[in-house]
C-alpha cells in the first residue's frame, strides 16, 4: 500500500486501483487495516471510476461504512453491499420556536420526552400511530402519497417546508415491482410507519450554537442561537430490509452464471442492464420513499407531543431531510454518474445545480450527528467537495463493536457523559442506562475531530453545533 497526503486528503494505491481517505492524520493513523482490505475488494468491481472513504469511515458488511463509489450512469454498476442493509437511512432536522432557556428545567425536559412516548413507539412489537395510512400509497408516491392531516403546514404555501426542504419528496420508479413483494414485508412495514428502530437510530432534542463565520447562512436558514429544534435518524425499517435480504442472494446468483466476483463472497452487485438490477433499483426507490416518509412521520408525532407541552403556538418546522445509505443517478459536470453512498451525506455548494430550490444560493444543509452525549452538527458544502463527489461524514462512526462497549464501558463513564444528576442532565427516556451501553460515546470517535478533517479537507464547513438536551432510543 503506497500513500501521498497532504494531511487532510490521503491518495492510497492499493492492488486494484486508488483511494480517497479523507481523515486527519490521527483519525488516518487509527484506520484499521480491514477498511483497506474491503476498499481493495470493492476496487475490484468492474467499471468503477472512483471510491472515496470519509473520516467516520469504520468495517461494515461487504463495504464500510463511510463509502462513495461512482460508476457511470451508461455502463454502470449497482451494488446492494454498498447501498447497505437499511436503504434510505438518513437525517431530518426540524426548527422549533423555542429557546434552549423554555426547556431549562430537568424536570420540564422529562416531561416531555414522557410525552413524546405517548405518541412514538419505542418498542419494535408496537404498532405505529398513522394505521389508517396505505403503506402503498407510501412506497409508491414518498410524501407526497400522504394525507393533507399529515402535512400540516400544506395550508401556508408560503411557510410550508414538508415537501421543498427535502432531498427528495417523491422517486419515481416502475410500480410493478412492487407485485413481487411478500404479503409479510407488507404487513411489517405498515406497523412500522413512523417509528425510530433500534441501533444507533435516535431522535433529540438539541439547542443551536450558531457558526460566527457562516451566520448569514444560519439566519437565512431560519436558526438563531439557543433555538431548540429536533433531530431525526432513521430509515426503512422492515421495508428496505426485506428488499436487502431477498435481493442479494438473487444477485449473488446471477453473478454466479456471469462469471462475475471479487475476493469477497459476500459482495454483490450487478451491471445496471441486467433484469435483477433493474428490479433491486426499483425496489431500492420505494424503500427511499418510505425512509423519507417515515421520518416525516416520526417528526409529526414529536410534533404532537411538544404542542402538548407547550401550547398549540409550538410549530416544528423542516430544516431539511438527507439520506446517506442509497444509490442514484447523479451529474458530474455535463456526465451523468451512477453513485452509491454507504453511511455518507451528500454536501452541495451553494449554486450547484442539485440544489433544492430553497436552498440554491446557499447549499443545503447537511447534518451530521454525534454520538449520545456529544455534539452534532448541521454543515454547509463548499466547492472543494467536487473532490469526493460532494460527500461528507455521516456521523463520528464507531470504534468499538457492540459487545466490545458493553465489555469495556462502565455505566457510570456513560452517566456521567450525560451529565446525570446535574441541571445539564441530557435526559434519555430508557429507563437503564445499561439496556443502551452498546450507544454510549466511548463507542464512538470523536466527532469533533472528524468534522475537523471535513473541514480541514475543504468537503464543508460548520453552520451551527447542535448541543443535546434529551434523546430518545427505541428498539429494535
Amino acid at each position: 500500500m503506497i500513500t501521498n497526503n497532504d494531511s487532510y486528503i490521503h491518495q492510497v494505491r492499493l492492488p486494484a486501483g486508488d483511494l480517497n481517505v479523507y481523515a486527519n492524520p490521527e483519525l488516518f493513523a487509527g484506520l484499521d487495516y480491514k477498511v483497506f482490505e474491503m476498499a481493495n475488494n470493492n476496487l475490484q468491481i468492474p467499471g468503477i471510476r472512483y471510491m472515496g472513504y470519509t473520516p467516520d469511515v469504520h468495517v461494515g458488511v461487504g463495504t464500510c461504512i463511510g463509502t462513495t463509489a461512482v460508476w457511470g450512469n451508461d455502463d454502470g454498476i449497482v451494488s446492494p453491499s454498498i447501498v447497505g442493509s437499511d436503504i434510505g437511512c438518513g437525517m431530518r432536522v426540524h426548527l422549533t420556536n423555542l429557546h434552549r432557556d423554555d426547556l431549562r428545567e430537568v424536570k420540564l425536559r422529562r416531561k416531555l420526552v414522557r410525552t413524546i412516548e405517548k405518541y412514538l413507539p419505542m418498542d419494535s412489537q408496537q404498532r405505529g400511530h398513522f394505521a389508517d395510512l396505505r403503506l402503498e400509497h407510501v412506497v409508491r408516491n414518498g410524501l407526497k402519497g400522504l394525507p393533507g392531516k399529515y402535512v400540516p403546514d400544506s395550508y401556508t404555501p408560503k411557510r410550508a417546508t414538508s415537501l421543498t426542504h427535502v432531498e427528495e419528496s417523491r422517486f419515481q420508479f416502475d410500480e410493478n415491482v412492487l407485485n413481487g413483494v411478500q404479503d409479510r414485508a407488507w404487513h411489517r412495514g405498515h406497523r412500522q410507519l413512523g417509528t425510530l428502530g433500534g441501533g444507533n437510530h435516535f431522535a433529540e432534542i438539541q439547542a443551536l450554537e450558531i457558526a460566527e463565520e457562516n451566520r448569514a447562512i444560519a439566519e437565512a436558514w431560519g436558526m438563531y442561537d439557543g433555538q431548540v429544534v429536533v433531530m431525526i435518524h432513521s430509515g426503512s425499517r422492515s421495508w428496505g430490509g426485506a428488499i436487502s435480504q431477498d435481493s442479494n442472494p438473487a444477485m449473488l446468483a446471477a453473478m454466479q452464471r456471469l462469471g462475475l466476483g471479487t475476493a469477497d463472497p459476500r459482495l454483490a452487485f450487478l451491471p445496471l442492464s441486467h433484469p435483477e438490477a433493474k428490479h433491486y433499483v426499483n425496489l431500492m426507490y420505494s424503500a427511499l420513499n418510505y425512509a423519507t416518509v417515515n421520518r416525516h412521520l416520526i417528526a409529526f408525532a414529536i410534533r404532537e407531543a411538544f404542542r402538548d407541552v407547550f401550547g398549540n403556538q409550538c410549530e416544528l418546522r423542516t430544516l431539511y431531510d438527507l439520506m446517506h445509505n442509497y444509490a442514484w443517478s447523479e451529474y458530474s459536470g455535463e456526465e451523468a454518474m451512477f453513485v452509491h453512498r454507504k453511511g455518507a451525506t451528500r454536501a452541495l455548494p451553494a449554486g450547484h445545480p442539485g440544489n433544492p430550490k430553497p436552498y440554491m444560493e446557499t447549499g443545503h444543509p447537511a447534518l451530521i450527528p454525534g454520538s449520545m452525549g456529544t455534539s452534532s452538527y448541521i454543515m454547509v458544502g463548499q466547492p472543494g467537495g467536487e473532490s469526493n463527489y460532494y460527500s461528507i461524514c455521516h456521523g463520528a462512526g464507531r470504534i468499538r463493536s457492540r459487545s466490545a462497549t458493553k465489555r469495556l464501558v462502565k455505566v457510570d463513564e456513560f452517566a456521567s457523559s450525560l451529565k446525570v444528576g446535574t441541571d445539564d442532565e441530557i435526559v434519555v427516556n430508557q429507563r437503564s442506562l445499561e439496556s443502551i451501553l452498546d450507544e454510549s460515546p466511548q463507542a464512538y470517535k470523536d466527532v469533533d475531530q472528524i468534522i475537523e478533517s471535513v473541514t480541514g479537507a475543504g468537503l464543508a464547513s460548520v453552520v451551527a453545533r447542535c448541543q443535546p438536551l434529551a434523546a430518545i432510543k427505541g428498539t429494535n
